[in-house]
Parts: C-alpha cells; sequence; structure tokens
C-alpha cells in the first residue's frame, strides 16, 4: 500500500510564497507521473499541475500557470509544489496523487490517479 504524506501548507498573506512536498512511502514514486489537486470549501477537487515520470513534461491548470511549479526528486521519492504569488483564491486543502500505471505522461484527470495523500491546507490571506 503507497502512502503519500503531503507537507508545507500554512497560512501566507497574498503575494507570498509557500512549498509543498510529497513524500512517498515507496522507492517505485520515480516510475510514476505525480500530481497535485486542490479543494476549497464548498467546491469540487481540481487539477492544479503534474508532471512525467521523467521530470521532463509538466502541465499546469490555466489559474496557476506562470505562478506554481512541479517538481521531483526521485532520488528523495518526494514530488514538490512551489507557489509563488499566492492569491486568496488559491486556498484549499492540497493533495497530491500517484498516477495508477507505470511510465505514466502528466495528466490532469483525476481518474487516472489511484493513490492519494491525505491534504495539506494552503490558507492565503488578504
Amino acid at each position: 500500500q503507497v502512502q503519500l504524506v503531503e507537507s508545507g501548507g500554512g497560512l501566507v498573506q497574498v503575494g507570498g510564497s509557500l512549498r509543498l512536498s510529497c513524500a512517498a512511502s515507496e522507492r517505485t514514486l520515480s516510475s510514476y507521473a505525480m500530481g497535485w489537486f486542490r479543494q476549497a470549501p464548498g467546491k469540487e477537487r481540481e487539477f492544479v499541475a503534474a508532471i512525467s515520470w521523467t521530470g521532463v513534461s509538466t502541465r499546469y491548470a490555466d489559474s496557476v500557470k506562470g505562478r506554481f511549479t512541479i517538481s521531483r526528486h526521485n532520488a528523495k521519492n518526494t514530488v514538490y509544489l512551489q507557489m509563488n504569488s499566492l492569491k486568496p483564491e488559491d486556498t484549499a486543502v492540497y493533495y497530491c496523487a500517484r498516477h495508477r500505471t507505470v511510465w505514466s505522461p502528466a495528466s490532469i484527470v483525476q481518474g487516472d490517479y489511484d493513490y492519494w495523500g491525505q491534504g495539506t491546507q494552503v490558507t492565503v490571506s488578504s
């Protein structure tokens, strides 16, 4: 059973930055694409960013393009989400997820991911 643990969330002012981390319990993380999703109160969970298993290809939601950067460090079995120029509308619980298929490309589809972390809260105050 793969376990994903997010960290790095917190309270930040508008325009500030945070870096989220997602650590996996198994070393097989390096063979899978990874994604970040978020869910704001009263809203559906939505795609934020994804990275292919090689780390070469990335995809972003339009709302975060140019502000967020997804990266991975396979030797540390960790995926990151660097969030800059944060806005109040970025407030949400952020989840990382592992793609269900080995050697997978970056995907924006939630159904393509089978293991999810417990989430970390990000709150942006104005």
